[in-house]
């Protein structure tokens, strides 16, 4: 009976006018019909029905969609317009609350406006705050932005970038596309040039369309004029070194026309078309000083504060380390077996190949104290520790400490190789919150495995998949493509031959500059990826 009962409650709420109404209104969504909703709308007050937030929504959804296929019909579409401004206008008067997805929606509305459509949209996202107490994301602002980059409005759309600054909401792909299309239009190459690198610091490959918006850029005749011969190649060198490698940010470089080629980069890094050979990039110098103290702040607030300080205050008067190796990580690696435990042995092998890569060179090995004292009581490991101790080649961490702090610090603050398997996915790195830090741990982190008991290291990849300048002036971007390997990834290929010929007499060896790094305040050039060919001091420049 109880069955019976609920049932026939359930049919009559279904058979209410509220509930047929959001039944019908439903159907219209899915279905696209605009003309189905208005009617709806239009019968709502005859049939005493009370319009929700939710109908309100609803009914401004299907108006915005419908816009899409009216683009031809402007009669019709001015009206939709002005009818969707009536229903949202009503929405407020009846207390329903716009909501950040309202505003989008009326801003998309609005954007449809033959004249003023932008105006309209950003004045929207303007207010909505204020108005509605909503908090705008990057798809609010897209019907302006996209409105004013496609009318050639370039003044306006730079101040929809200025307002999204303001509200911490970045920019991606599409939005630095079109604001780097019409400021490529309206020939400003600086903003042009300030788009690229906003480009290339929120992705890795770029889309075709994208690469269409700088091929026409680079093929006009305000990119020929852009740049100059006459550029300081040691500021530029300071500065690709100070910014982690890939670019310099100081502007363009030489002068004249550009050739714009597609070509792939090989497993070293070399471009088949001009010859460069790209970077490994990593986070600059301030993010990486950031970074460390991000990374001490966290630890001290969950570590003995005296203890990681102590840490630290060694750390300063040992910085020669060129890599720190997880112990434990490495030590206990496919040890899950009968008679597996702490493999000293084989962290010895992990040491004596760095020790080889770095001409003779110590790593820092971290290990917990409990695992020391535990490893010291077998005559068989004590002579080994005592010579690494002997060599400052090992730190342990005290009772009741979290041997993650202590190396990841270690290998920030000293800026070197970070030898462990460990994904750094746990709580403690989701603490850390930055953005770049997987950039980070593609350039310093080393993993490893045994194979059939010899040691393969798996050191960071030669160069990385980002939009790179080079001290030449030249560019090489990278397509997004479902590649099979990198390989045969598709990369943008933009030099100045003119500029690069006049650079090579200038200055010869420029262009077999391979790699760049910074270490204990000294510059250090490669060849080849390996081969130190330049150490000098680095200047320290006024802030």
């Amino acid at each position: 009976m109880e069955i019976t009962a609920y049932s026939t409650t359930a049919k009559r709420k279904n058979h209410r006018p509220e509930a047929q109404f959001r039944h019908a209104l439903d159907t219209c969504s899915k279905n696209n019909d605009l003309p189905g909703a208005l009617a709806l709308y239009q019968s709502a007050d005859s049939k005493n029905i009370h319009l929700s937030a939710y109908h309100f929504n609803s009914l401004l959804h299907i108006f915005s969609s419908s816009l899409e296929t009216l683009e031809k019909k402007e009669p019709t579409k001015q009206s939709v317009i002005e009818n969707a401004f009536c229903i949202f206008d009503r929405m407020v008067a009846t207390g329903a609350t716009p909501t950040e997805a309202t505003v989008t929606t009326m801003a998309r509305i609005a954007a449809r406006r033959p004249d003023s459509g932008g105006n309209m949209a950003f004045d929207l996202v303007k207010t909505m705050g204020d108005k509605y107490g909503a908090t705008p994301k990057l798809r609010t602002y897209g019907p302006a932005l996209f409105t004013f980059c496609r009318n050639g409005e370039a003044e306006k759309a730079y101040s929809v970038e200025e307002h999204m600054a303001s509200k911490g909401v970045s920019p991606e792909e599409a939005e630095i596309a079109a604001l780097l299309e019409v400021s490529a239009r309206d020939g400003r190459g600086e903003r042009v040039y300030g788009y690229l690198q906003k480009l290339r610091s929120c992705l890795g490959g770029i889309n075709s369309s994208t690469a269409t918006v700088l091929e026409n850029w680079f093929s006009s005749e305000q990119a020929v004029e852009v740049g100059s011969l006459n550029w300081d190649a040691d500021r530029v060198k300071d500065a690709i070194l100070v910014n982690g490698g890939g670019f310099h940010g100081l502007g363009w470089l030489g002068s004249g026309g550009w050739e714009f080629a597609r070509g792939t980069i090989s497993v070293d890094g070399h471009c088949s078309c001009c010859g460069l050979r790209l970077l490994c990039v990593d986070i600059d110098q301030r993010e990486t000083e950031k970074f460390a103290e991000s990374v001490a702040g966290l630890a001290m607030e969950r570590e003995t504060r005296a203890n990681f300080s102590k840490f630290q205050e060694w750390l300063d008067n040992h910085t020669f380390y060129e890599a720190v190796i997880d112990g434990a990580n490495v030590a206990l690696y496919q040890q899950n077996f009968a008679d597996g435990g702490f493999s000293l042995s084989q962290l010895n092998v992990v040491v004596g190949e760095l020790q080889r890569r770095n001409q003779g060179k110590w790593p820092l090995i971290i290990i917990h104290s409990k695992r020391y004292r535990v490893l010291m009581d077998n005559p068989a490991n004590r002579q080994l520790l005592e010579t690494w101790s002997a060599a400052g080649a090992l730190y342990t961490t005290p009772n009741g400490s979290n041997d993650d702090w202590y190396w990841l610090y270690a290998a920030v603050k000293l800026r070197c190789l970070l030898v462990t398997n460990d994904e750094m996915r746990d709580h403690i790195f989701e603490l850390l919150g930055r953005s770049f830090f997987p950039k980070w741990k593609e350039r310093h982190q080393v993993k490893y495995s045994f194979v059939k008991g010899d040691l393969v290291l798996k050191m960071p990849p030669p160069y990385s998949l980002v939009i790179q300048e080079s001290e030449t002036g030249s560019w090489h971007v990278p397509l997004d493509e479902n590649s099979q390997n990198e390989s045969s990834r598709t990369w943008l290929c933009i030099t100045r031959p003119a500029s690069s010929k006049s650079l090579e007499v200038r200055y010869p060896r420029a262009n077999h500059i391979a790699a760049v790094g910074i270490h204990n305040g000294e510059y250090l050039c490669y060849k080849n990826g390996t081969n130190l060919i330049t150490r000098r001091k680095r200047k320290e420049r006024s802030p």
